[in-house]
């Protein structure tokens, strides 16, 4: 390491991680154990057992209690119970108190909900930083979230250079930064994902920790797969194919600033920091490719598929075309669209044709006089993940195998120009059983 220009961690604590005096000692413990862990992001505090309300929650009661006219004095109480205990418990003056009564009369008077919700990470930021002996640099100077809520480009050299001292240790509070007009503006829920990635990239930062409350990421869903095995190294590409199947990873948007200049990412656990988690990298190195032939599986079950089915259909000029106007029409995105020679499905989310599937067959009976339509209200769809499926021969037929193994039927398979994945169709109630098998013919 060169001691002049020494590398650096962005790390980044959930709100698990923070939920108390004792989740904080673990923290600072992790964060003096590497010299390189420099720039600290941390979320608002979060519940400290199932009885508890996360302080984000709490502010938005607040919020909407102002709004009203109302009292929120009881929900307000409890925010200032959380910080300025944590305050005493640790032995620090973060002038938190000074801080809270700020807030009181700025929803007293009116402030926007985005303002609102940003204080728990704020008044966090603000407690971390005293504690740490670190500097407190507010994202509402650095970072620019444009009107769709995305990071405006600017906030890559405004931020890097609010960062630039690589001997200084900082803490910079997720989930918030401002808008074109100064305003505070907040990412989506689970922001400081998001916060975490921009300070990587702005800072140049070797390495993005994600500290939460699991020990990485796992191959399949524990609540439908005993004990799944933990994904050591995954890509940023197997990624988000298993997070738009409803893993619980991270979302694209807190991944897209590292993904776009190569920063790997590790989903670490505060309560267990001794584990190595999860690295998400551009490319698996040779130990991990030699290991495992899939990423993992990962599926939902609420979809639901239209098929049409017309005879020299193929001939039919615009046909699909027509097919997904329909859909356009009535305001329905869609998933996938398989096709045969003479007959197209599409697989939309179930919600977009309660109480309107009649209403969208009908229209399709007018638009396309088709020979056939059939409507399933339920199906799941899994997807098996795999950057070297590609190059891999077999795969599919050991997923198919073992889906026959296990009596399944298979109602329809896709597969995306990319080779990056599989996906099967299965009836809802066959879900679990096939994510089962397809999990035990891969890893055992």
């Amino acid at each position: 390491m060169n001691p002049t220009n020494p590398s650096r961690f962005v790390s980044k604590f959930g709100g698990s991680s923070l939920a108390g005096a004792g989740q904080l000692r673990k923290v600072r413990s992790i964060i003096d154990a590497d010299s390189r862990r420099r720039i600290i992001v941390p979320s608002a505090p979060g519940k400290r057992d199932n009885s508890d309300t996360k302080i984000t929650d709490l502010l938005y009661l607040c919020h909407h209690a102002a709004q009203l006219g109302a009292d929120f004095s009881s929900s307000f109480s409890r925010i200032v119970e959380r910080f300025t205990g944590l305050e005493s418990e640790l032995g620090v003056d973060a002038g938190l108190a000074q801080q809270l009564e700020q807030l009181r009369a700025d929803l007293q008077r009116g402030v926007s909900v985005d303002h609102a919700a940003s204080r728990g990470e704020y008044l966090c930021g603000r407690l971390l930083a005293a504690w740490l002996d670190a500097e407190f640099v507010d994202p509402v100077d650095c970072v620019v979230i444009s009107a769709n809520g995305l990071v405006e480009p600017e906030t890559w050299d405004l931020l890097g250079q609010r960062l630039a001292d690589p001997e200084r240790r900082y803490v910079l509070p997720g989930f918030y930064g401002r808008d074109a007009e100064g305003r505070v503006r907040t990412f989506t829920r689970g922001g400081s994902d998001v916060t975490g990635a921009v300070a990587a990239r702005a800072a140049g930062a070797e390495l993005y920790e994600n500290w939460t409350d699991v020990s990485g990421l796992l191959m399949a869903d524990p609540r439908i797969v005993d004990s799944p095995r933990p994904m050591a190294e995954v890509t940023y590409a197997e990624i988000r194919e298993m997070a738009y199947m409803g893993a619980s990873v991270l979302h694209d948007e807190a991944m897209a600033p590292v993904r776009e200049v190569g920063i790997p990412v590790n989903i670490r656990n505060t309560n267990a920091p001794d584990h190595p988690g999860t690295r998400i990298v551009a490319q698996l190195s040779a130990e991990t490719l030699s290991g495992t032939q899939i990423a993992g599986v990962a599926g939902k079950d609420n979809f639901a598929m239209i098929t049409v089915g017309k005879n020299l259909m193929n001939r039919e000029v615009g046909f699909v075309y027509r097919l997904l106007g329909v859909l356009e029409h009535n305001d329905i995105p869609f998933e996938h669209c398989p096709s045969s020679i003479d007959s197209v499905s599409v697989i939309v989310e179930a919600r977009w044709l309660e109480d309107r599937a009649e209403q969208l067959m009908d229209e399709i009976r007018r638009t396309l006089e088709p020979d056939e339509i059939d409507y399933v209200p339920r199906i799941a769809l899994i997807a098996i993940v795999g950057e070297e499926m590609a190059h891999t021969p077999g795969i599919a037929a050991r997923v198919f195998g073992a889906l026959a193994k296990g009596g399944i039927n298979v109602r329809l398979i896709n597969q995306g120009a990319s080779e990056l994945n599989i996906i099967v169709g299965v009836a809802a109630e066959d879900y679990a059983a096939a994510v089962q098998a397809i999990y035990g013919e891969f890893v055992g």
